[in-house]
């Protein structure tokens, strides 16, 4: 499978994308710049963390403009895959290819931490090989991850099988008192209609490698490799 990570002015997490992609998983990666308009034939283009354009205004909402993204929107519509972590998840909902927005933490700090999630669905390639009920640590590192949507639209969220990910406790109850930004229903993930364009805001990427102590991630992108059909 061939993968695009897009770097960004202010991304930080695309050469750990990059790592974990091309060293531990031996897929071909290529790096795109953000005023790229060549996607160079990529199976699915990777939107990585970090602060965009300094996260000004919004976070993602100037890396919307970026003239790579007409190309990944394309791409989308086309049916191809796309995954946002973090601030590449901002970016998903500020370009339209996402649902929903993602506002400021409740309490409007900064939150740097490993929480733990647990798959809402396995009907999508990147949950289809992660098990119901089981809780995968791993970090999150964001200011504005409160996954906001109106009722209507969560409620087409719910009957389409679209959330991915909740924060949960670590026996993978779904609470409030696990819900580290205050989003809606715990959401830490989304996927569109189709099940190809997925965005969240925890880091799998940042639990992937034994070095850390921590594999959980690693299971996400082998999900993707196994059942994503190209």
């Amino acid at each position: 499978m061939k993968f695009g990570v897009v770097t960004f002015p202010g991304s930080n997490c695309d050469q750990d994308m990059v790592y974990v992609l091309r060293d531990l998983l031996n897929q071909e990666v290529v790096s795109l710049w953000h005023k790229d308009t060549d996607l160079q034939g990529v199976d699915m283009v990777v939107l990585p963390g970090g602060f965009s354009y300094g996260d000004y205004l919004r976070s993602g909402a100037i890396a919307k403009f970026s003239p790579i993204m007409t190309e990944v929107i394309a791409h989308a519509n086309r049916g191809g895959y796309v995954l946002g972590i973090c601030n590449g998840f901002q970016i998903l909902t500020e370009s339209g290819l996402l649902p929903g927005a993602l506002l400021h933490n409740t309490e409007r700090k900064f939150i740097c931490k490993n929480v733990y999630i647990t798959p809402a669905t396995t009907a999508t390639p990147f949950t289809a090989g992660l098990s119901m009920g089981e809780v995968y640590k791993i970090p999150i590192a964001h200011g504005e991850g409160r996954f906001y949507a109106p009722q209507e639209t969560i409620t087409e969220l719910i009957d389409n099988d679209q959330i991915l990910f909740q924060y949960a406790r670590v026996d993978g109850k779904v609470d409030e008192a696990n819900n580290p930004n205050g989003s809606v229903l715990n959401i830490a993930g989304i996927t569109n209609k189709n099940k190809r364009v997925f965005g969240m805001m925890p880091h799998p990427e940042r639990a992937s490698d034994g070095d850390l102590n921590n594999r959980d991630g690693l299971a996400f992108f082998e999900s993707l490799l196994t059942h994503c059909a190209i």
